[in-house]
């Protein structure tokens, strides 16, 4: 029976541009789970959007002096663009920005103080005296004061992950003035975490199938005793709050943009024409929901949106949260807010979308950080992509071509090697991608490709051609199917080539379309012309 999979991915900051880090901690793991699952024939909706509101927009809005609603129109478009380069395969991308999302926020945020897990309380807030202003979360940086780095933010400190509240830091100054705040009063609603403590330990412990990384961060979180969190903040731009006397204040964006996961399959039911449609990925046990982010979003995916759903009710709580580490470039993790990594845009210009996606899927930083560096996305390129994969598809096209015409041969069958490396590659990467250990699923892929070119070697079809053409036609038969298993096992990680390669084997239609099993090659299929597959790659291709 077919499993029914939910994804989430992480809704990035409409405020700039991505990077690589972005890439291969989130979009392409997502995708590449995604693909899989698909070709599988299970069901499967993979959601996201563009994170419309918070303070990243505003503050550049104001740094360009437009609003934010320009600023997160701009790279809401733009990011969709990726999406289509890239082959990131979404069944809806939307934004914070939608009617639906807001409504679903509201109804939420009323379910929830219906139910006494909100409260208001009076709290001492940062001041900027010189503009006037209340400094919400990025508004403000200092000092964090549990690992000490210097830019930490109000909201969160990007150098060990903690969540904290601008009170928290330490030497705060304001990003508007550059002066040090005062404290003024002000109050806001809270979210009460506590109240979900125990069940989410309870929980957390039943989850022994999570990446270590997040297993124990969120543990270790846990084990600190939550505390209640604000959900509003002095802004005015987001969603607005439902509530009297709350009118120029926002929901804080973290806590709605989690709820985009649920706003977003909303959505896309009510686009399909089948508004109840929703339910049926939110509501049925036997859905699985994985959540793909970086892992300075776990606390936010492993403690308060399943708090949020246990305080709702009747909504499925995370199966996994697959949380990658850190894509490091040049010993500092890529950051969009401090402009350090290679931005989307750059390697677009450079690479196509195969040999972007190989060269992160290679590098996935899924258990630790990982070091992105040019030489190394080149070697990997032309050693593995073009000089195992891409050679094995094109010697063997050209010599079915030169010595049988341009189409598969009748012969008598699979040697019983290949046949058994075929099946033993099926088991070994489906095994490794539904377990989300997606380098080692590329490593199966890639493994097969260099048995192939041994066996080419090995066989010596250019000999055999003239001293025994019935053994060049069953070596070549052997080769042609084990391009046909391959572009299956590639699929995932490189779809625009796995459909390049499905079309020169002689097919037609979707390569997705032919589901995750291996089936012979009919005798006598034409076969395209032969091609470089992949282009080798020069250290100049970043200019």
């Amino acid at each position: 029976m077919a499993k029914k999979i939910f994804v989430g991915v992480a809704w990035p900051y409409a405020n700039g541009p991505l990077h690589a880090g972005h890439l291969a901690g989130v979009y392409l793991p997502a995708d590449i789970f995604c693909r899989y699952h698909r070709i599988q024939g299970n069901p499967i909706l993979m959601v996201s959007g563009s994170d419309a509101h918070g303070t990243p927009i505003t503050v550049r809005a104001e740094k360009e002096g437009v609003s934010p609603a320009d600023i997160a129109e701009r790279f809401h478009r733009e990011f969709q663009g990726y999406w289509a380069s890239l082959g990131i395969s979404f069944d809806h991308y939307t934004t914070t920005r939608s009617l639906t999302h807001q409504k679903t926020v509201g109804e939420i945020f009323s379910t929830l103080l219906d139910k006494g897990y909100l409260f208001q309380k009076e709290v001492e807030a940062y001041y900027d005296p010189i503009k006037k202003r209340f400094l919400p979360d990025r508004y403000i940086e200092g000092t964090c004061p549990r690992c000490g780095y210097e830019r930490a933010r109000g909201d969160q400190c990007e150098g060990c992950g903690t969540l904290l509240e601008p009170s928290q830091l330490l030497f705060p100054r304001s990003l508007l003035s550059g002066e040090p705040p005062v404290l003024r009063t002000t109050i806001h609603f809270f979210f009460d975490l506590p109240a979900f403590q125990d069940r989410l330990v309870a929980w957390v412990k039943e989850n022994h199938h999570w990446r270590s990384n997040v297993y124990r961060f969120t543990l270790s979180f846990l084990a600190q005793g939550l505390q209640p969190r604000a959900i509003t903040r002095d802004l005015e731009w987001g969603i607005p709050v439902p509530y009297p006397g709350y009118e120029q204040k926002r929901i804080y964006v973290w806590f709605e943009a989690v709820i985009g996961y649920l706003s977003a399959t909303i959505e896309y039911a009510q686009k399909q024409g089948n508004p109840d449609g929703w339910k049926e990925w939110w509501q049925d046990p036997e859905v699985r929901s994985y959540y793909f982010i970086g892992k300075d979003n776990i606390p936010f995916h492993t403690i308060i949106w399943p708090a949020i759903l246990l305080g709702v009710g009747a909504l499925n709580l995370p199966y996994d949260v697959p949380a990658s580490e850190y894509l490091v470039f040049g010993g500092a993790k890529a950051s969009k807010s401090q402009g350090i990594g290679v931005t989307l845009p750059d390697l677009l210009r450079h690479f196509t979308p195969d040999e972007i996606r190989y060269g992160l899927a290679a590098v996935l930083p899924e258990s630790s950080d990982t070091n992105f560096e040019l030489d190394e996305f080149l070697r990997r390129h032309n050693e593995e992509l073009v000089g195992i994969y891409g050679n094995l598809i094109h010697r063997t096209i050209t010599f079915a071509h030169n010595y049988l015409g341009g189409q598969v041969p009748s012969f008598p069958g699979l040697d019983a090697g290949i046949s058994e490396a075929i099946e033993k590659a099926f088991q070994e990467e489906s095994c490794c991608l539904e377990a989300v250990r997606l380098r080692d699923g590329l490593r199966v892929a890639l493994g097969l490709a260099r048995l192939g070119n041994r066996y080419f070697e090995e066989k010596a079809p250019w000999k055999s051609a003239r001293e025994n053409p019935p053994a060049m036609k069953a070596a070549l038969g052997n080769l042609l199917n084990l391009l046909q298993a391959l572009k299956i096992l590639w699929y995932p990680f490189l779809p625009h080539a796995s459909q390049r390669l499905h079309e020169l084997l002689g097919a037609s239609g979707k390569v997705e379309e032919t589901g995750w099993a291996f089936r012979p090659l009919e005798p006598h299929t034409p076969l395209g012309k032969p091609l470089l597959p992949f282009r080798k790659l020069e250290a100049t291709q970043l200019g």
